[in-house]
């Protein structure tokens, strides 16, 4: 018996000293980042973090603004009762610094082929007021993408993609849905097909470097490699500009758009 007792230590001694010859060391392995449900492997950024660049700005407002399109929710009393002072339309919003809001912001070209790992964190598009919350973003391909009921009553979301898969999702009681977009795609109309007032727009793109312009007009694109890249800024009413801009190792970059009412 005390033979086999030393046979069997024997074999768990070379057993351990294999595992670790070929898992441990520094043979140039490296142990995987996870992330996400169950542990499971996240890619890494192909960005060099210690010369990585910044393009930041705003995006400017000039002319007159349209007056706000006053928008009628007196079949909907939950949802009228969740906002102060009436609600309006975000077609068209000029904030109090002459600036833009809900202007997308995205780099068109200039990334090569570069591949970039998808976000394990979802984003959200929330109906509280019968209205979408944001109006204006983006997410990367195949991102979960949140879909929330903050409302308790019935909202059908209906996204009107050309590329990408429509689909029509009822949520009749407060609660969240996952979908994902596979494929790249700019400037995706949601609307509700229950309230026609509710409309939000959503591009898919295959990397991280997009911005929606807020409260202030502005925006930032932060870790980009250095290099020559086109920078489109989209407005929903007043279309599309661009422009070319250059960044070098750790630069920050400040650009303006500016869109002109009439």
């Amino acid at each position: 018996m005390k033979k086999m007792n030393l046979l069997w230590i024997a074999m768990a001694l070379l057993l351990a000293l294999a595992a670790a010859s070929c898992g441990g060391g520094d043979g140039g392995g490296k142990a995987p980042v996870t992330g996400g449900e169950g542990g499971a492997p996240e890619a890494a950024s192909p960005v060099d973090a210690a010369t990585a660049a910044t393009i930041s700005g705003k995006v400017n407002f000039t002319g007159t603004a349209p007056e706000p399109e006053q928008i009628l929710m007196d079949a909907e009393p939950v949802c009228l009762d969740k906002h102060t002072g009436g609600v309006t339309s975000e077609a068209v919003v000029v904030n109090s610094n002459n600036t833009l809001k809900n202007v997308f912001v995205y780099v068109k070209d200039g990334l090569g082929d570069l591949e970039f790992p998808v976000p394990q964190e979802p984003v959200v598009l929330d109906q509280n007021g019968c209205v979408y919350s944001p109006h204006v973003f983006g997410i990367q391909v195949n991102q979960e993408m949140i879909i929330r009921n903050s409302d308790g009553i019935l909202h059908n979301i209906h996204p009107m993609p050309d590329v990408n898969r429509p689909y029509n999702l009822g949520q009749p009681v407060e609660m969240d849905s996952s979908k994902k977009f596979d494929k790249a795609e700019l400037y995706i109309p949601i609307k509700c097909d229950v309230h026609d007032w509710m409309l939000a727009y959503v591009s898919v793109l295959d990397h991280p470097y997009f911005s929606t312009s807020g409260d202030d007009g502005t925006f930032s694109l932060p870790n980009l490699p250095p290099g020559t890249y086109t920078v489109v800024a989209w407005h929903e009413t007043y279309g599309e500009q661009e422009m070319s801009v250059t960044v070098g190792d750790s630069e920050t970059k400040e650009i303006e758009f500016t869109f002109a009412g009439n």
